[in-house]
């Protein structure tokens, strides 16, 4: 990958990985954004609000992340 490849649609080179805790997370892998783990949609590191710690999931807005939870405990 060059410095060209970044911004290709699809391009996971600014994909974080974290470990979701209880009110907190840990980067392990840096980057820029995670995946809504509902909708798919890019959400910044810094816009991070919502996620599951049991699930590892991370949410773009609390409607994500009710919609998750309804899925999972229902």
């Amino acid at each position: 990958m060059n410095a060209h490849d970044r911004n290709l649609p699809g391009s996971t080179a600014d994909l974080a990985v974290l470990h979701y805790g209880d009110g907190e997370f840990v980067v392990l892998k840096q980057g820029r954004y995670v995946l809504c783990a509902v909708s798919g949609v890019k959400i910044p590191l810094e816009a991070l609000r919502y996620w599951s710690a049991p699930l590892q999931e991370a949410y773009a807005s609390p409607a994500e992340s009710l919609t998750r939870w309804q899925e999972t405990y229902r």
